[in-house]
């Protein structure tokens, strides 16, 4: 059997193993096929792999050091599908993003600090920048710690992520029609682009309340079809060409909060509503919370305070923090931060049969 070294790690509310990218196969086909074959991609369970059977626990993260000056690493995020044999590279992934740093540190990748360790990670998928601000004490990692994130029991170390350019992630624009709202079949949508391509829809519109269940969403195969008609032809506008072969955009109910927070949201991953929410997903959904005409500040009765400092996201498990910051002359450029946590789960070996052994 071929052995390949694996760390598996949780990254805020996700999982899945991390390689460095010398120990997987050049080619990209036969990448693919053998990360399909370690995950056990094609089976509900992925019973024949390391994959946990959702679409939050298979998906893999490659690192690797990089050749940019404004970079340490470069991290490739790969969402492997569970019942389908299908890979998709073309999003981030911010929840395993906050792994790379631990991982590219402990890796030898990035030499740490006495107490606090930044990390400067490009991400190849979206060619965007972040910086990770990983807990070193003594020059080591520690993934112990007092922070809480809902959707993960207990609490460990935090990590602190800022997205420095989100906005175009994919397109070239935050707003890739060129306006802040559309109508799509007669129902006013908000396509956005920062951190992750979006279609984002007032919950009421498609007759839901927007605090149902994720199973109970899960489970109106009607909604879910009509959900599809209006994600396909946000893709088409949005410049994104024929998206029923990929996982963006990301199609996401809106309502009103209910929790003391900013909004409440139903993010859909995106056949399936998350139990969370994507970390790029509430980098885009805060920057929609303060941008005139969108379907979120219309939803909060318009933008009274356009420099707004701090958003709350409530989802299925609890809620996220995103802190806002504004650069440039008239501060026309958004930044936005997360605090998450990670775990080293296991380092070791991950086996491909011979059957599934590829040349690198």
């Amino acid at each position: 059997m071929q052995r390949i070294p694996c760390v598996l790690m949780r990254g805020g509310t996700s999982k899945g193993p991390v390689f460095l990218d010398w120990d997987l196969p050049v080619a990209i086909e036969d990448r693919d096929e053998l990360l399909l074959n370690l995950m056990g991609s094609g089976h509900e369970l992925e019973i024949d792999g390391i994959g946990g059977g959702s679409p939050q626990t298979s998906k893999v993260a490659i690192v690797s050091p990089s050749l940019h000056p404004e970079a340490d690493v470069d991290y490739l995020f790969v969402q492997v599908m569970v019942s389908q044999r299908r890979v998709d590279t073309a999003p981030n992934c911010g929840n395993m993003l906050c792994a790379v740093g631990p991982f590219a540190i402990e890796q030898g990748l990035v030499k740490a600090s006495k107490d606090l360790t930044r990390v400067r990670i490009r991400n190849l998928n979206t060619g965007t920048f972040v910086n990770a601000e990983v807990q070193t004490p003594g020059g080591k990692v520690s993934y112990e710690g007092d922070t809480a994130i809902d959707g993960v029991p207990g609490t460990a170390a935090p990590v602190q992520l800022t997205f420095l350019d989100a906005a175009g992630s994919k397109t070239g624009k935050l707003f890739p029609t060129g306006q802040t709202q559309d109508l799509i079949d007669g129902i006013p949508v908000t396509c956005i682009d920062m951190a992750m391509p979006m279609m984002i829809i007032e919950a009421g519109q498609l007759g839901k309340r927007g605090d149902e269940s994720p199973a109970e969403l899960d489970a109106d195969k009607e909604f879910l079809r009509r959900l599809e008609s209006l994600r396909l032809q946000a893709g088409l506008a949005m410049g994104l060409g024929d998206v029923s072969d990929k996982v963006i955009p990301k199609p996401v109910l809106v309502s009103p909060a209910k929790a003391g927070g900013t909004i409440q949201v139903r993010y859909f991953m995106p056949h399936n509503c998350h139990r969370a929410l994507a970390i790029t997903g509430s980098i885009g959904l805060a920057t929609a919370c303060v941008t005139e005409g969108s379907v979120v500040t219309q939803l909060l009765g318009g933008v009274s305070e356009p420099r707004l400092k701090q958003v709350r996201i409530e989802h299925p498990s609890g809620g996220i923090d995103v802190v806002l910051s504004y650069t440039g002359d008239q501060g026309e450029t958004i930044r936005a931060s997360v605090v998450r946590t990670s775990r080293r789960l296991f380092s070791g070996f991950v086996y491909a049969t011979a059957s599934q052994r590829l040349a690198g």
